[in-house]
């Protein structure tokens, strides 16, 4: 992806066609709105998500993409990098079962972004965004530094 189709997808506000461009999140539901508070990625129910039909329970690496998908939505809605964000680390805190057929919201903050680096905390949840599902922390390489 371009520097110049990402700033101008984020210049005017398209991070939804984010999602259109990258395959994994077309696979798995992903979506991306804008509330009062920021960004929301949400992952669309699909049967083909849950990875445990006793449960039935999302699988745990549908729900880390989300995670990861939303800490890098923040990243491109809250600063000006020149390229796109690439993950150093993502590590995954899995709280309780991501129930199958419910969508599952996540959004977060980023904590520090710096002249390379950006750190991210995202939660995901269900029905009660006081009872998430999962929480993450990420670091990501600013590919050609910020402006």
């Amino acid at each position: 992806m371009s520097n110049e189709r990402i700033e101008k997808l984020k210049r005017e506000g398209r991070f939804e066609e984010f999602c259109q461009m990258i395959p994994y999140a077309q696979v798995i539901g992903l979506e991306v709105v804008a509330n009062p508070e920021g960004l929301v990625t949400v992952l669309r129910a699909r049967p083909s998500n849950v990875g445990n039909t006793a449960i039935p329970a999302v699988h745990g690496g549908v729900v880390g993409g989300l995670l990861e998908h939303a800490a890098i939505m923040l990243v491109l809605a809250n600063f000006e990098p020149t390229g796109f964000p690439k993950i150093i680390n993502l590590s995954v805190d899995y709280l309780r079962p991501c129930v199958g057929g419910l969508d599952t919201f996540a959004g977060g903050v980023v904590v520090k972004f710096g002249r390379n680096v950006a750190n991210v905390q995202v939660k995901a949840w269900q029905d009660d965004t006081a009872r998430p599902v999962a929480a993450a922390h990420a670091h990501f390489l600013l590919a050609n530094g910020v402006r």
